[in-house]
């Protein structure tokens, strides 16, 4: 990136060296000098020069009867009609007069440059011209005019509604010529989305015949505006929604991706409607068009399977025979093959199994660590989803270990914790590779699976209370999530293998959770087992702790609202984040301003939070330190500011969350005032 010293030199520059023969030439008696004067001048623009100091020079061009010359003119005033508005209104009488012009392009030219000038006073010069054109004989004054109405609601949404133009649009819809169609309906779209409330663009019945007759004549783009206009029309007519399905099909054999998904997007919508006959043979249309797009470019085809990721979840047998064209290719990049992983696992059912396992082994011996993490995990999703082929994803897992290969090994170790849940007999097969795969986990979610399996299976692995004494020796090393799982287990095991190696081991990690460690989660957990395990009936513990774990349900599926909500927003940016689109860009045309807005808002409340947090948090030291049944210990100050914090409750828990790592209790009295204050 250039430095602002250097850029504003070489503007600097331009101007000095340039500016006084550019504007000889933009004023010279000969055409072919000004044109070239005035290409240049636009060619400065374009690589980010300010040549705005020459808009006389370049105005006094407009007045010219070439039409060349007259179109790089008006590309250097809608330039600049952005940045310098004032500018621009003082060429508006050439403008109006331009917009009266026989020649169809020289009057588009005045009306689109009119409605790029963003100041309001241009609606009273933008008026007459933009109301003539919307009547205009040519189509492309009409098509330019149907866009312009969209900047004059944008200026003054009352004034646009109040005079007609909006009335003037509508009935642009039902235009001749397809491109005024699809400007108007583009148009009338985006107004409709700045106020919702005032129904603008409601489609009707009668309108989707025109607009189907505009769909064939139309360009890609325009297609696939029209399409997404058709798929705003909700119906509970069963004929009039099979009208709009068979006269969109056509559309799945366009070349364009975006056709392909507009049109898929419509069927979509109305499919609920129909019988299940109807709705087997727009699924059989439907599949091979989506299939090809995955031998497009990697961009096109990532957009493609977010979207049949959808559509499996709405319909799960619709490419129920095609699951090889999902298998992933050896230059497929990253993104392709991690996508293609979940919609095989949607796929897999008892009729591919063999192929789709047969295949997943091949992706275990990858190069690409992250494509094998995920792969593994597929085949313990496949695993869960179909019982049959239990053992064989399990011997797999057991050839791993066999290898000993560390991230491997790792994800293995989460994928059994799943699948011991689910079948805990196939506990046995895996004894023998604890101990050896111990020192390859690294992955805190590795360890933490270990340390849940070391607890739930105590009683069946002979070693367990070593394997657990070998982790909890480094706990203070480990992971919060680590250090929970371990807790759980040795309280687990002492719950069913009670010993004196067992109680030593509880001991030391409650000891280490109560009094060092400064998580409140682990510190809570550690006060519960204690609580618990002291109770009069011990059975009562074991029977919590030791309670049998509900059954692990493999369902990738989203919310059914959150999936018609995503469905009807195919061809946008929600289809493939699988998120609401008000969730990145808010609600309407200017929701993204208005988020960023609430952004900031909220980053200014987190600020004002952080310093009370910070206020707060310098008293916790005295909160930490009271000491109800001793003698007390606080300097006079702290003992004057103690009674405020006992006063309001919600001020007590906020202070006691606020509190830093370094606020530990210091020792002895300190812990025994902790302790007070637990009940314990």
């Amino acid at each position: 990136m250039v430095p602002k010293i250097f850029q504003s030199s070489r503007q600097k520059a331009f101007k000095k060296s340039e500016t006084s023969e550019l504007q000889k030439g933009l004023v010279s008696q000969y055409a072919s000098e000004r044109i070239d004067a005035v290409k240049r001048t636009i060619a400065a623009m374009t690589v980010g020069k300010d040549v705005s100091n020459l808009f006389p020079d370049v105005l006094k061009n407009l007045a010219t009867r070439d039409v060349t010359l007259k179109k790089l003119v008006y590309l250097y005033l809608i330039n600049y009609a952005k940045t310098h508005p004032d500018l621009c209104i003082l060429a508006v009488n050439t403008f109006v007069k331009d917009s009266e012009e026989y020649n169809p392009t020289v009057r588009a030219l005045a009306i689109r440059t009119m409605g790029c000038i963003r100041v309001t006073k241009i609606i009273d010069y933008l008026a007459d011209p933009l109301r003539k054109a919307l009547k205009d004989d040519h189509p492309y004054v009409r098509k330019t005019a149907a866009v312009c109405v969209v900047k004059m609601f944008e200026l003054d949404s009352q004034y646009c509604s109040s005079n007609g133009f909006i009335s003037q649009l509508q009935t642009l819809v039902t235009d001749p010529n397809p491109a005024v169609v699809t400007n108007a309906v583009r148009s009338l779209a985006e107004i409709h989305d700045c106020e919702p409330e005032k129904g603008y663009f409601n489609l009707v019945y009668t309108m989707t015949d025109r607009l189907m007759v505009a769909l064939s004549e139309c360009n890609e783009w325009g297609r696939i505006t029209i399409l997404s206009a058709l798929s705003r029309f909700r119906t509970t007519d069963v004929k009039e929604a099979e009208f709009i399905c068979e006269r969109v099909i056509p559309q799945f054999q366009h070349a364009n991706s975006g056709v392909v998904l507009a049109a898929v997007k419509v069927i979509m919508i109305h499919i609920s409607l129909f019988s299940e006959d109807f709705k087997n043979l727009l699924y059989k249309k439907m599949a091979p068009p989506l299939l090809t797009l995955l031998s497009a470019d990697p961009e096109i085809q990532y957009v493609a399977l977010r979207n049949i990721n959808l559509i499996l979840q709405k319909q799960p047998n619709v490419f129920e025979k095609g699951t090889r064209v999902f298998f992933c290719k050896y230059n497929d990049p990253l993104y392709i093959k991690l996508e293609k992983l979940k919609i095989i696992t949607m796929l897999a059912c008892e009729e591919n199994i063999n192929e789709t396992l047969s295949e997943l082994r091949t992706y275990v011996s990858e190069v690409d660590l992250e494509f094998v993490k995920q792969t593994i995990k597929a085949l313990g999703d496949v695993a869960l989803k179909v019982p049959s082929i239990i053992n064989d994803c399990i011997a797999v897992f057991l050839e791993i270990f066999e290898v000993n290969i560390s991230y491997m090994v790792q994800e293995v170790m989460v994928v059994m914790e799943t699948i011991l849940r689910q079948y805990p007999k196939k506990v046995q097969l895996l004894i023998p590779y604890l101990e050896k795969v111990l020192e390859e986990l690294g992955d805190p979610r590795a360890r933490a699976s270990m340390g849940w399996i070391l607890g739930e299976f105590c009683n069946s692995i002979r070693n367990s209370t070593q394997l657990l004494y070998e982790m909890v020796s480094t706990i203070s090393q480990e992971d919060l999530q680590v250090q929970l799982a371990l807790l759980t287990a040795t309280v687990k095991l002492n719950l069913i293998m009670r010993s004196t190696e067992s109680e030593a081991l509880l001991k030391k990690i409650s000891s280490y959770a109560k009094n060092v460690s400064s998580n409140q989660d682990l510190r809570d957990r550690a006060f519960m087992y204690e609580r618990l395990m002291t109770s009069q009936n011990a059975d009562t513990a074991a029977s919590i702790v030791c309670s049998q774990k509900p059954t692990v349900e493999h369902d990738t599926k989203l919310p059914k609202l959150l999936l018609e909500t995503l469905l009807s927003e195919m061809t946008t940016l929600a289809s493939v984040y699988h998120k609401l689109p008000e969730s990145f860009i808010g609600q309407g045309k200017f929701g993204a301003d208005a988020l960023q807005q609430r952004a900031v808002e909220e980053l200014n409340v987190d600020e004002e939070n952080n310093q009370t947090a910070i206020e707060k948090g310098a008293n916790v030291e005295n909160l930490l330190d009271l000491d109800f049944g001793g003698q007390d210990t606080a300097t006079p100050t702290e003992s004057t500011a103690s009674p405020s914090f006992s006063n309001n409750a919600l001020d007590l828990m906020m202070s006691v969350e606020s509190s830093t790592p370094s606020n530990q209790p210091a020792a002895g009295h300190s812990r025994s005032a902790t302790e007070d204050l637990l009940g314990l």
